[in-house]
């Protein structure tokens, strides 16, 4: 018997390392994915499309706000891992009378890598746990150093229209916006704020408008309504999974920023 805390410090009782798990978020089904956890993975999220077979392969239960208790509870699982931010309080008190729930909380990439580390001690996947952390760590001093003569560069980043909702302060996308010197003109406010785009060069004019892939889908129109407000901006079609999926597809955004700089630099 294992007695732990997740990341909203809440206490778990874990009898034994779980082998039927559900993940109700996508970066986290990912991650047990590339820590050799397949088999052990029984119930997925409709949007956990990497790596792409597993739709196929898993018991979809549902979405990251919605899923279906029933289901759940027919699939038996003895481990179910869920994040603060895409799920909703009602869905984790009710996951908890079914199993133990564990609830990740990720604003930076400490928090990110904890729970790499936390989740490679729990499943019994220390190995393979480590040597993600590691490729991270290379992959981000690479990266620093890619950086460290670049200026800074003035970005507003839009998740959502219609209301127009941006992202600011105490998330993991800002963090990831500030590796990349991208300085944040929402950074004042909170989490993922409304926005009145006729006001964007009042509130910062910034010199980058990115529009992310998800969780909403932007389209060419969007660009351009936004465009006759941030009319000295370059707006950008961000890959979202890049910017906001931690755990181990944070190996692959570093290659992503790289190579978004230079379209951006080519542009100004």
């Amino acid at each position: 018997m294992k007695i732990i805390k997740d990341q909203l410090n809440r206490t778990l009782t874990i009898e034994h390392s779980p082998t039927r798990i559900i993940s109700l978020v996508p970066s986290q089904t990912e991650l047990l994915y590339d820590m050799a956890l397949e088999k052990e993975l029984i119930g997925i999220t409709k949007f956990c499309v990497h790596p792409f077979h597993l739709k196929a392969t898993k018991e979809i239960v549902g979405g990251t706000k919605k899923v279906n208790f029933d289901k759940i509870k027919n699939l038996n699982p003895d481990f179910i891992l869920c994040n603060k931010e895409e799920n909703t309080l009602e869905m984790i008190q009710e996951l908890e009378t079914i199993a133990p729930t564990y609830v990740s909380n990720i604003h930076n990439l400490t928090a990110a890598k904890e729970l790499i580390f936390d989740l490679g001690q729990l499943l019994n996947r220390r190995t393979e746990a480590t040597a993600i952390l590691a490729k991270i760590d290379f992959k981000l001093s690479d990266f620093k150093q890619f950086m460290k003569d670049r200026p800074f560069k003035k970005v507003a980043y839009f998740i959502w229209a219609n209301p127009w909702m941006a992202v600011g302060k105490n998330n993991f996308i800002n963090e990831m916006l500030l590796l990349n010197k991208f300085e944040n003109i929402y950074a004042d406010r909170d989490r993922y704020p409304e926005v009145d785009i006729q006001r964007i060069r009042h509130e910062g004019d910034p010199e980058v408008v990115f529009l992310s892939s998800e969780p909403y889908h932007f389209s060419d129109e969007h660009a351009f309504e936004i465009g006759t407000y941030a009319n000295r901006s370059i707006t950008v079609f961000a890959d979202g999974e890049m910017f906001s999926w931690f755990g181990s597809r944070t190996i692959k955004a570093f290659d992503y920023f790289k190579e978004l700089h230079k379209r951006l630099e080519s542009s100004f």
